[in-house]
């Protein structure tokens, strides 16, 4: 937990030394609402939600400090109805950071297919092994070997892909 507060809070300081315009924060804000009543929304259907879509379009149109703080703020805030984790909040501010940083102008092209391939893996790859690894540590001492680890692996793929499915259909 202290690696993971030790890497987010540089991002956010970075993004308030940059001073950020009053329109740009209403629109990290809105996304942020945005994807909590979407999660909110789809409470119903495990796995299927646009958080990972809606971050994504964050640091994309936003650059990448943005998609961080709007994919750990929205973990955050929706999480205080489905219970804490912070590993969700650094899988979905990952997520948004990386991007930022891929689909920079001049980087990695904007359009469709190239969004959704980086939705897909990202949520698959990035964002699951990282809720992944976050269970298995969850699960205590006993539990930390190869075994334990690929065993929720394991178990958590199906979730993994379905999410996926999801971020590309969003």
């Amino acid at each position: 937990l202290l690696i993971i507060a030790c890497t987010l809070v540089p991002f956010a300081v970075a993004f308030e030394r940059r001073r950020p315009m009053a329109r740009e924060l209403v629109v990290i804000a809105t996304l942020v609402a945005l994807t909590v009543a979407g999660r909110a929304a789809f409470y119903w259907a495990p796995q299927i939600k646009p958080v990972s879509a809606l971050v994504i379009v964050a640091g994309v149109c936003l650059g990448a400090e943005s998609g961080l703080l709007t994919g750990a703020m929205s973990a955050f805030l929706s999480n205080f109805f489905f219970g804490q984790t912070p590993w969700q909040m650094f899988g979905f501010g990952l997520i948004g950071f990386l991007a930022g940083v891929l689909f920079r102008p001049g980087a990695l092209p904007r359009g469709r297919v190239a969004l959704c391939v980086y939705g897909g893996l990202s949520t698959l790859i990035l964002y699951g092994a990282i809720v992944n690894f976050g269970s298995l540590l969850m699960f205590g001492s006993t539990a930390l070997n190869w075994a334990g680890l690929l065993a929720v692996y394991a178990s958590g793929l199906p979730f993994d892909l379905v999410h996926a499915a999801a971020t590309v259909l969003f």
